[in-house]
């Protein structure tokens, strides 16, 4: 589902991602995991070209992002192919990006609307089934002003699926909740990992990333120190830096 090959990317003369490699298969959930700073959201934010990549190659289902030029310098493909690519994966942020003048009902239709045409007879049924999902249909027309840290990012996860993705990326998704309040995003995505999504998850959450993750990546220094099976991975770490790492979060 995502090949990334030897992916290089600097802000100015700070080198963040050094040469990353990693694959996600369909129906896998992969989690990344390491310190702050380490490149770990850079890196997804690659993945769905909301950042650039100077080396290296990207494919999505097959279908190549980018991939070096002549000058080994990553080339993109065209605008209207990079939107339609991109399209193929849904993102959740820390922060949920909810647009506080809509209901929540509002915010899962306004994307199938805007960038697939769909009729709002047709994405209104989507949205409530998806509402229905999370957990959260009878607070279809609240606005997000309304709603707990962990409602928002259940609809945040909900506007994700909207777009019908295949792929869905999570960027520390409960980084910014009260601890009370990350239980039931977990298990929101428990639940999409249970209907065999294929996701790729960076978080803090070592739980999830032992009982949900089928891998489990470590990075550190924009590099992947370290790449098992979850169980594999939390039983016997192979790098030093990664048992360093687990004996400050476990």
């Amino acid at each position: 589902m995502i090949r990334a090959r030897d992916i290089v990317k600097s802000f100015g003369t700070n080198r963040v991602l050094h040469g990353v490699s990693l694959t996600l298969r369909k129906g896998e959930v992969v989690a990344v995991i390491g310190p702050s700073g380490s490149g770990k959201s850079t890196l997804l934010r690659c993945l769905n070209h909301l950042e650039t990549i100077d080396g290296g190659s990207i494919e999505i289902e097959g279908e190549t992002l980018a991939e070096p030029g002549a000058d080994q310098r990553s080339r993109y493909v065209p605008d209207a192919e990079v939107r339609r690519i991109c399209r193929k994966m849904g993102m959740v942020f820390q922060s949920f990006n909810l647009f506080p003048h809509m209901t929540v009902l509002q915010n899962i239709i306004e994307a199938p609307m805007t960038v697939k045409g769909m009729a709002r007879e047709a994405a209104v049924p989507i949205a409530d089934a998806l509402l229905r999902k999370v957990g959260l249909l009878e607070k279809r027309d609240n606005y997000p002003s309304r709603l707990s840290g962990g409602q928002k990012q259940r609809v945040a996860i909900a506007r994700a699926l909207a777009m019908e993705p295949d792929i869905m990326l999570f960027d520390e998704p409960t980084s910014a909740l009260d601890p009370e309040l990350t239980g039931e995003v977990l298990r929101t995505m428990r639940q999409l990992a249970d209907d065999h999504m294929t996701m790729l998850v960076v978080t803090h959450e070592m739980g999830f990333a032992r009982e949900v993750a089928h891998r489990v990546v470590f990075m550190d220094q924009g590099r992947i120190v370290e790449s098992a099976p979850s169980e594999e991975f939390f039983r016997a770490p192979q790098h030093p830096r990664t048992r360093e790492f687990l004996a400050h979060m476990l």
